[in-house]
């Protein structure tokens, strides 16, 4: 026998390559392709894996094939080294025979190694969430008649029970509420993508790079020359770039009317207090104006109205229950 060849019992090695959906096909790990370089076979049961394309055009030679336990074992033997593409929905028919295979103690097994071949970025799973809502959308008798409008009174609940999530400290139920507003983005830009007419479509795409250009813009002690020391220059920084963006003619242009009545009062005030405007209460008796006089009391000394009479209500609550015996 020649010194350089393997004797025929020689086990081998078994890669079994994993790679992330979520990555664009092609960008591989260095490791990776030197595996599938080197592999005496490199195999791949699905014939419509997106890598196929790229490993090919690279020159790695790829043969569809969905072997048993068995017929990989013996595919190993004579120290070869067969490398599998890992399908989209798993290997554990394979990995789970493998392991019978080493636990009856009658084979001599080939060594298996794992590699990762790409890995998911931060923010990968939002690219799952835009694909089941475009799935959503297509096929859902409901879902794909729902309109702007329609959805909008499920925004205000989603954001509702979201800060009562925040307020209440549940981080279970804080992760799962803003999963829910985060649904309420997704769908809004995926109904906006079916606009006709005269309306202009835009995507799930357009929404996030608007909000990035406007962070950068609003950040230049992150994104440019300037400093921030303390959270008051950032709110400087803050303030300033939204006024260029906004150019208003007014200070109360851009204010919602239609949010709650203490939020409304509170960014009132805060518009007033931050021009330096003089701007008295306008003559009037009854609760409403008394109420008013607290909001713009409570953002004048840094205390949010609408929160503290939620704390209020939630400890009145409290004691309503302990009336009752609860």
């Amino acid at each position: 026998m020649n010194e350089t060849t393997p004797p025929a019992d020689a086990p081998g090695r078994v890669i079994l390559l994993t790679t992330s959906h979520r990555v664009a096909p092609g960008l591989l790990s260095w490791p990776a392709w030197q595996a599938q370089h080197g592999a005496d076979e490199v195999l791949c049961a699905d014939a419509a894996h997106p890598q196929l394309p790229y490993l090919r055009e690279a020159g790695v030679r790829v043969e569809q094939a969905s072997p048993t336990a068995q017929e990989l074992v013996e595919a190993c033997a004579g120290d070869r080294t067969v490398l599998i593409i890992a399908t989209a929905e798993g290997d554990r028919p394979l990995t789970d025979g493998l392991a019978r295979l080493a636990g009856s103690g009658r084979v001599s097994m080939p060594d298996l190694e794992l590699l990762p071949a790409s890995y998911d970025l931060p923010g990968a799973r939002l690219l799952d969430l835009v694909q089941v809502m475009d799935r959503i959308r297509a096929e859902c008798p409901w879902s794909s008649r729902q309109t702007h409008k329609g959805l909008a009174k499920y925004g205000l609940e989603e954001a509702y029970e979201l800060v009562e999530a925040i307020e209440e400290g549940d981080r279970e139920e804080l992760r799962e509420e803003l999963g829910d507003v985060l649904l309420q983005v997704v769908f809004h830009a995926r109904i906006a993508e079916d606009a006709t007419g005269d309306e202009e479509p835009f995507s799930i795409d357009d929404v996030a790079g608007t909000i990035v250009e406007k962070l950068i813009h609003r950040h230049p002690h992150v994104f440019g020359e300037d400093s921030a020391e303390t959270p008051e220059d950032v709110k400087d920084h803050w303030l300033r770039k939204k006024a260029e963006e906004k150019q208003r003619s007014s200070l109360t242009e851009g204010i919602p009317l239609a949010q709650p009545s203490l939020s409304l009062a509170t960014k009132l005030a805060s518009r007033v207090r931050t021009a330096g405007l003089e701007v008295q209460l306008p003559p009037g008796e009854g609760v409403g104006y008394e109420l008013l006089a607290l909001a713009l009391r409570s953002e004048t000394e840094g205390v949010d109205p609408e929160a503290a009479l939620r704390g209020a209500a939630r400890a009145y609550r409290d004691a309503v229950l302990a009336a009752e015996g609860f």
